[in-house]
């Protein structure tokens, strides 16, 4: 067998600027062009996404457009073969973006590690929309006490607030939520709440 159906040959185009706006000259741009399937070719084999394969022809090719300019203002020689020299220096620069995504991914594996396993933010937010449902058929009075404990307020705090003891604040609040456990259905055994 030939492996399937291969998709159509890619036809693309090369700017005649890179994305600094450094020009290209036209002998360099014949160039790329001629090259630019096999160098999109190479970057998607090393999972590089096309349009920034192109980029980087195009970086490549202004690259080097400003050396046959400087060579040209030297009198040095001209390039041999002007397609091989510049995949060379496309090349280098796929290289240095393939580098730099292993260090991305090698840094987020990492921190990965470093997280603990129990955390599941989709049962954590489940449970925020819970308690936010079962708070919204509550008083007032025992949503701010709600809140004011897990924010870290002791029950004396609580209590000074609305004028009342540390006993009578918890009490209260432990018979509001009984009583909306009563209304919904459940049945909650008497159990002392956690002392401060």
């Amino acid at each position: 067998m030939d492996g399937g159906p291969r998709p159509p040959k890619l036809k693309a185009r090369i700017s005649p600027v890179d994305r600094f706006g450094r020009s290209i000259s036209p002998i360099v741009l014949d160039a790329a062009e001629e090259i630019v399937c096999r160098a999109i070719e190479h970057a998607e084999q090393l999972l590089i996404d096309p349009a920034i394969a192109a980029t980087l022809l195009e970086e490549a090719a202004s690259a080097v457009s400003r050396v046959l300019q400087s060579r040209r203002a030297l009198h040095s020689d001209r390039i041999r073969d002007l397609p091989s020299y510049l995949f060379r220096a496309f090349i280098r620069r796929v290289n240095r973006v393939k580098r730099q995504q292993l260090i991305e991914e090698a840094g987020l594996a990492l921190r990965l590690k470093e997280v603990p396993r129990s955390i599941n933010p989709k049962v954590e937010l489940e449970i925020k929309i819970l308690i936010d449902e079962l708070l919204t058929r509550c008083d007032p009075k025992t949503r701010d006490v709600f809140y004011r404990r897990i924010q870290g307020f002791s029950w004396k705090e609580i209590g000074t607030s609305y004028g009342i003891s540390a006993h009578a604040a918890e009490s209260s609040f432990g018979q509001a939520i009984r009583r909306l456990a009563k209304r919904l259905g459940f049945r909650l055994t008497d159990r002392p709440l956690e002392k401060d």
